[in-house]
């Protein structure tokens, strides 16, 4: 494999996922996360994509139509939850209420710029610089967007939970996550389905489900310890 492909792909993953964690880490400027943790969680959400490939692997070698679908979702979603509990959200830096929400999304937009540029790699390859560029345009909308909603799910339930007991938010974790798991599935589920033009009405449940995303950021941003 010729070195400037990978290059191009990378290029073509991670800058555009990059975008988002600026633009998401926004939301937290009066508070924001040290750069080191955010660096890590993005680095987090690159090396599950590692992990996943070979679980992803063998599901298919079990299971097949919906079955598979769920099962990649629930994969990926457990994987990027688990990678980060054990790091950045273990971290004493999670501190408040809004931070889990960051930490996950930005976990999250390390997955999709790792896995972007896996997808990036072939058409690089084989059908020039146009193709890869509708490919890249088609995932930033898409499923990076569909990553950032799923993993968003897990960080505002912790978030919602972040003053309660232990138990309460490992409560609020597990609905967290299995809501991840629906939302993730459901998108894969639909854009294997779908033609050409139910594409966007499938973008625009993932466009709806962000703009609820950044009013519950402002809901968390006001959750206090009482």
């Amino acid at each position: 494999m010729e070195l400037p492909v990978v290059v191009y792909a990378a290029l073509g993953g991670i800058l555009p996922a990059l975008v988002w964690v600026w633009f998401w880490n926004r939301e937290d400027a009066k508070h924001p996360e040290p750069k080191q943790l955010i660096v890590a969680a993005f680095l987090v959400g690159m090396v599950t994509v590692a992990a996943v490939i070979p679980l992803e692997k063998m599901a298919t070698v079990f299971l097949s139509g919906t079955a598979m679908v769920v099962a990649w979702a629930a994969i990926e979603e457990i994987m990027k939850f688990a990678l980060a509990y054990f790091t950045v959200l273990s971290h004493k830096a999670n501190d408040e209420p809004i931070d889990p929400l960051i930490y996950m999304i930005t976990v999250a937009l390390g997955f999709a710029a790792a896995e972007n540029t896996l997808f990036l790699i072939d058409p690089i390859s084989n059908s020039g610089i146009i193709e890869s560029i509708l490919t890249g345009n088609f995932r930033f909308l898409g499923a990076t967007l569909l990553h950032v909603l799923a993993s968003s799910a897990v960080g505002l339930m912790l978030g919602l939970a972040f003053y309660r007991r232990k138990l309460v938010k490992f409560w609020y974790g597990a609905i967290g996550l299995i809501l991840a798991i629906i939302l993730h599935g459901l998108f894969n589920f639909f854009i294997l389905k779908s033609n050409g033009n139910e594409l966007m009405q499938v973008f625009m449940f993932v466009w709806i489900g962000l703009i609820l995303l950044l009013i519950a950021f402002e809901h968390v941003k006001r959750i206090t310890r009482n």
